[in-house]
C-alpha cells in the first residue's frame, strides 16, 4: 500500500531478540530454567536472563481452549520459523551505556512473528511472571511491544488475558516500580490497551503503527497517518517518538531517572534574572510581563540536568506551554520530577499533564518543583468544551494529595486559580520579579467599573508584589539572584 504524501516512514520490524539486543548491553539465553523464583542468585546483569515461563494455567486437549482446527500445527510453524515458544519473551537484563551505568530491568519483548505477537493464555503466563519478578527483586518493568492483538484461536480465554496483565500492571504500579513501554510496529489492539497505554511512560519507534484498530479492522475509509506513532504523539497518548538509534540511551535515561527516590524537597532554584524588588503593583506586573525576563526553560536549564520530557494527557490534547519531565538536580545528582508553564495561558491538556506528572512522581517518590508562569487558565470556548474547570480541580487535588514534596517557585506572571493549581500550599516562593493575584489588575478594574488610569491604583490595592506576598503569607519568601546559592527565608524587606 502507497502512504500517502507526508506520511512518516514504516518503522523496521525487530524481532524480538534483535529489540532486546538494541537495548540491552548483552544477551544470555538461559533456556535450562524452569523455575523463575531461581534467578535470586543472578549476578551478572551484563547479560540478558531470560525467564522461564510458568506451567500454562490452562488444561486443554488438541488445538487449545476452543479445539480450533489446525492451532496447535500453526503454534508449531511459528516456534520453528522464529525459534520462539511463544509470542513473548521475558526476562531481566542489563540497559545502559558506558558512561552513564546500567540499571537492570525487567525486560518482555514480543515477537510479531509468533502468530502475530498474539496474546494467548500462556503469553499471559509469561507476562503475570515477568511482573511477579519485577516485584520481588524491585525492578522496573520495560516492555518491547509488538502486537495485533489478543489470539482469536483461544478466543474469551485470550481476551481475559487483559484483564490479567492490567492486574499485574496495577500490582507493580503499587509497588512504586516504574513501567516503561517501547512500542514497535505495529502495537495494536489489547497489547497496545495494556502494556503499551498502560505504562508510566511510553516511548515509540517512528513510523510503527499504533492504534487500538489493527490494520485489518479499520474502517476502510480511515486514513493510515492517523494510526501512527507521531500521530498518538501529537494525540498526547505518546511521550516522545525515538528514532532507533537514540533508544538505547533514551531508555537508559529513563531508567535512571525514574529509579531513584527521595524524600527530601527540593530546594527553590535562585533568581536567574537582575531585578530589585518592585516599588508598586504595577511595577511587579511590567517586570513580570516583561520579555526579557528569564523564562521556564532557562530555570530548568540552569538547575537540571538530564532532563526527559513526558508528553500529553493520554486523553486526547497537549500543551506546548506546560512543560513536565524528570530531570537531574546538578547540585546532588537527585532525581527531581517539573511541571512549568512557560507564560502562556494554560489549556485543559496541560493541567491534565501536569496532574499525571505529579501522581507519577508521588509514586515513585521522587520530589517535585513547579515553575508558576501564566496569565491564568485558558478561557476560550474550546477550552471550555475541553473541560477546563475538572483539568484544573484534578491538579489541585493531586498537588494537595501528593506524598512526595512538592516545591514551587513564582518566576512570572501568577493568574488568579489557573496559576495557583500548580503551587504548593505549604512551599512556594516567588522571584523579584514575579507577582501573584486574584485577578489581573486590568480584569479587576474592568469589574469595579474604574477607567483605565485606575488599573495601577488597583494593582496596589490588590497586593501583589513579592513582598507583599510574604506578608500575606502566600509565599515563603523572596528567592535571591544566582549569586547566593540559598533563598531568603526571611520576609523581603520593602523598597524604598
Amino acid at each position: 500500500m502507497t502512504e500517502p504524501p507526508g506520511a512518516p516512514d514504516a518503522s523496521r520490524r525487530f524481532t524480538a531478540r534483535e529489540a532486546i539486543a538494541l537495548v540491552a548491553t548483552d544477551f544470555t539465553d538461559f533456556t535450562d530454567f524452569t523455575d523463575f523464583t531461581d534467578f535470586t542468585d543472578v549476578t551478572d546483569f551484563t547479560d540478558f536472563t531470560e525467564l522461564p515461563a510458568p506451567a500454562s494455567s490452562g488444561s486443554y486437549g488438541p488445538d487449545g481452549p476452543l479445539a480450533w482446527q489446525g492451532y496447535d500445527a500453526s503454534r508449531a510453524r511459528a516456534a520453528d520459523r522464529t525459534g520462539e515458544e511463544e509470542s513473548v519473551v521475558c526476562g531481566t537484563a542489563a540497559i545502559g551505556g558506558e558512561d552513564g551505568g546500567t540499571t537492570t530491568a525487567v525486560l518482555i519483548a514480543f515477537e510479531f512473528g509468533f502468530l502475530g505477537g498474539s496474546l494467548g493464555e500462556r503469553t499471559g503466563d509469561r507476562l503475570e511472571a515477568a511482573h511477579t519478578y519485577a516485584r520481588e527483586h524491585r525492578l522496573p518493568v520495560v516492555s518491547l511491544v509488538a502486537t495485533g492483538g489478543s489470539r482469536m484461536q483461544e478466543g474469551m480465554r485470550a481476551l481475559v488475558q487483559l484483564q490479567r496483565v492490567a492486574r499485574q500492571s496495577a500490582l507493580t504500579r503499587a509497588a512504586r516500580l516504574p513501567q516503561i513501554a517501547v512500542l514497535r510496529d505495529p502495537t495494536t489492539g489489547g497489547g497496545w490497551a495494556t502494556l503499551g497505554a498502560g505504562a508510566d511512560v511510553i516511548l515509540a519507534l517512528p513510523g510503527a503503527q499504533v492504534g487500538f484498530a489493527g490494520s485489518r479492522v479499520r474502517p476502510p475509509d480511515a486514513d493510515p497517518a492517523a494510526y501512527t506513532a507521531e500521530a498518538q504523539r501529537a494525540a498526547g497518548a505518546v511521550d516522545a517518538v525515538v528514532p532507533e538509534r537514540e533508544l538505547p540511551a533514551a531508555l537508559a535515561l529513563w531508567l535512571r531517572l525514574l529509579s531513584n527516590p527521595s524524600t527530601d524537597p527540593v530546594p527553590p532554584p535562585p533568581a536567574l534574572g537582575d531585578a530589585g524588588l518592585p516599588a508598586t503593583g504595577w511595577e511587579a506586573v511590567r517586570a513580570a510581563r516583561a520579555p526579557q525576563r528569564p523564562r521556564a526553560e532557562a530555570y530548568l536549564d540552569a538547575f537540571l540536568i538530564h532532563r526527559a520530557a513526558i508528553s500529553g494527557d493520554r486523553c486526547g490534547g497537549s500543551d506546548e506551554g506546560m512543560l513536565c519531565g524528570f530531570g537531574v538536580r546538578a547540585e546532588d545528582g537527585r532525581t527531581v520530577a517539573y511541571a512549568a508553564q512557560t507564560g502562556t495561558a494554560t489549556r485543559p491538556a496541560g493541567y491534565r499533564t501536569a496532574t499525571r506528572l505529579i501522581r507519577l512522581a508521588d509514586q515513585l517518590r521522587i520530589p517535585v518543583l513547579t515553575l508558576v508562569d501564566t496569565p491564568g487558565a485558558a478561557n476560550d470556548a474550546e477550552a471550555e468544551r475541553q473541560g477546563a474547570g475538572a483539568a484544573i480541580a484534578e491538579l489541585f487535588g493531586a498537588v494537595a494529595a501528593a506524598e512526595t514534596p512538592v516545591t514551587t517557585l513564582l518566576i512570572g506572571e501568577g493568574g488568579s486559580g489557573g496559576a495557583l493549581a500548580l503551587a504548593a500550599p505549604d512551599n512556594t516562593w516567588a522571584t523579584p520579579d514575579s507577582y501573584f493575584s486574584v485577578i489581573a489588575p486590568e480584569l479587576a478594574a474592568a469589574i469595579l467599573k474604574r477607567p483605565a488610569a485606575e488599573v495601577r491604583a488597583t494593582a496596589d490595592q490588590l497586593h501583589i508584589r513579592p513582598q507583599d506576598l510574604v506578608e500575606l503569607g502566600v509565599v515563603r519568601g523572596v528567592v535571591e539572584p544566582l549569586r547566593s546559592p540559598e533563598p531568603s527565608a526571611s520576609p523581603a524587606p520593602p523598597a524604598s
